[in-house]
């Protein structure tokens, strides 16, 4: 008996240095390509004639669409406010020369898929980011007391990027090449308290990108889930930048470089450092009634130190990425 035991203890420590190494790897791997950026610049290009971003009216969706345009992918910007959109598209095709669609759709909304796929047509579509999002509250708080609108956070968040994947893997599939970057967030990694419905929506995001991984490997397509912390955009109420908080142009910048580094990861090299970190932190810790306390308190100060907006307390729950879409005051 003392003989199993002991070489069952053997394997658990064998199993838990193997955990470890993998991810020893996966950092070392983003250290290399953060200095070394060894991504051939024809790489995205090769994919397809047009990339389609949803959310493309701000914050990171604006990123991406600038970013590919500049590598002379043409691009589709999906939003719901015309004006941005229209913006958007004079701007790019002016700095870069790319060609620009805009499709207007409000991602809040359950039936605008067939008028999506019909703008769609007939476009060589390589890659696809789907960005489009929504936070229910900026400061932390209860579910309880968060908004109402909790059918539109469901569209936006889960259900737009399942559409939009159904109408466009399709044809990746036929062609056996493309690439799909679907934006989760960091808060995906593990269950947080004071932002339960957001959590758990870009968890569900998280798991649909890896499955698909697995699914669609084979067959020459990428699929990679991305899982930022802070980046500075609208939707954060424009977070003061430091080394951690990264505006949405330098997170796009580098987060392009790993898109072969496999169907996981954080986008920077900062927030992988951040989650390693926060992954040392046991669950049972971050489920304290301590922590929480912790979370209401000091994590929201910092949060209305270092926004651009006055009455935290008193705004309406985050924007979306790209809708202008707001929810209902918290």
């Amino acid at each position: 008996m003392g003989d199993l035991l002991e070489q069952f203890f053997i394997f658990v420590g064998l199993l838990v240095c193997l955990v470890h190494l993998v991810k020893c790897v996966r950092f070392s791997r983003c250290v290399f390509l953060h200095f070394w950026k060894v991504l051939p610049t024809s790489f995205l290009k090769s994919m397809g004639q047009w990339a389609v971003i949803t959310g493309a009216g701000d914050g990171i969706g604006k990123a991406y669409s600038f970013e590919l345009a500049r590598q002379g992918i043409n691009v589709v910007l999906i939003s719901r406010t015309l004006e941005k959109l229209q913006a958007v598209a004079a701007e790019i095709e002016c700095s870069t020369g790319s060609s620009v669609k805009i499709i207007q759709a409000d991602f809040t909304k359950g039936d605008i898929y067939g008028h999506i796929k019909e703008k769609l047509e007939g476009l060589e579509i390589g890659i696809l980011v789907n960005n489009v999002g929504m936070l229910p509250n900026f400061l932390p708080s209860c579910f309880l007391n968060t908004s109402e609108e909790i059918q539109s956070l469901i569209h936006c968040n889960i259900t737009a990027g399942v559409k939009m994947t159904q109408l466009i893997l399709k044809h990746m599939e036929s062609r056996r090449k493309g690439l799909i970057l679907n934006i989760s967030s960091g808060v995906a990694l593990f269950p947080w308290p004071q932002y339960s419905l957001y959590s758990a929506s870009k968890a569900f995001v998280r798991t649909f990108s890896k499955a698909l991984q697995a699914e669609y490997k084979a067959k020459g397509i990428i699929i990679q889930v991305l899982t930022p912390y802070a980046v500075s955009t609208p939707m954060t109420k424009h977070l003061k930048t430091n080394v951690v908080t990264k505006t949405a142009d330098e997170f796009v910048k580098e987060s392009l470089t790993y898109v072969t580094t496999g169907d996981e990861i954080c986008g920077c090299l900062a927030h992988e450092f951040l989650a390693s970190v926060l992954n040392l932190i046991p669950s049972w810790a971050i489920y304290s009634s301590t922590f929480q306390k912790i979370v209401l308190t000091h994590f929201a100060d910092y949060l209305r130190q270092n926004t651009n907006a006055k009455q935290m307390a008193d705004v309406p729950a985050a924007e979306d990425q790209g809708t202008d879409q707001h929810l209902s005051p918290a």
